[in-house]
């Protein structure tokens, strides 16, 4: 495991969990711009990668890692689209939906109270959103990339955003997903991204007050 911490060499591991992890939530496996994330998965040496994964000991990111090789030993097939859809977009109930309102706010809605004070704090500091502008701002893939970008362009903003925004929430929904799926990638993808937030979380010495969950 890499050793990050609080100085440049910390910012950019925040900034490569972010860009690395964020395409698997944003982007359906058989639409879009996603094949080039889910390829470079595929090829990619679990040993080596692991060895310098930030964040997670080294024999745990290699567990996560292959675990998400295995589920794309098939290629992006009919079996990974349909799991990204029913985790996370429909139809019907999804089983972990990727928005932070639905945990936090008493009843369940996106655009909730945490989303608002999202929005507020973006506005306040100058921070663009990410994505189309009818995705709610907390989804957890547009979080990780804002998570990155602020590494990267306003790092004074980064711990707090990660306090009060993104470890509040995401570690509880990241336990769901890896509970719910049913699919060996999106397993590996959860546990890896929960264990590489709580690592940033002690990385850089934050305390983080987390709300009551309603779902």
């Amino acid at each position: 495991m890499a050793e990050p911490n609080q100085t440049e060499s910390g910012l950019e591991a925040v900034a490569f969990v972010g860009e690395a992890l964020a395409p698997f939530f944003l982007r359906d496996p058989k639409k879009g711009t996603a094949a080039p994330s889910f390829a470079a998965m595929a090829a990619l040496d679990a040993e080596a990668a692991a060895a310098e994964w930030p964040f997670v000991a080294e024999s745990e990111a290699r567990a996560c890692l292959e675990r998400m090789q295995e589920g794309l030993r098939g290629g992006v097939d009919d079996d990974l689209m349909w799991e990204y859809r029913r985790l996370f977009v429909g139809p019907g109930r999804k089983a972990c939906p990727p928005w932070g309102s639905v945990y936090t706010d008493r009843e369940c809605v996106m655009f909730g109270i945490s989303t608002l004070d999202l929005r507020q704090w973006m506005r306040e500091r100058g921070v663009e959103r990410l994505g189309g502008a009818n995705d709610p701002e907390d989804h957890i893939g547009l979080l990780l990339e804002l998570a990155a970008w602020l590494a990267r362009n306003k790092p004074a903003c980064l711990d707090e955003f990660l306090r009060l925004h993104l470890l509040t929430w995401a570690p509880h929904f990241l336990e769901l997903m890896e509970r719910e799926t049913r699919h060996p990638f999106y397993e590996g993808l959860a546990r890896l991204t929960r264990l590489s937030l709580e690592g940033m979380r002690d990385a850089r010495g934050l305390a983080v007050d987390v709300p009551r969950f309603y779902r």
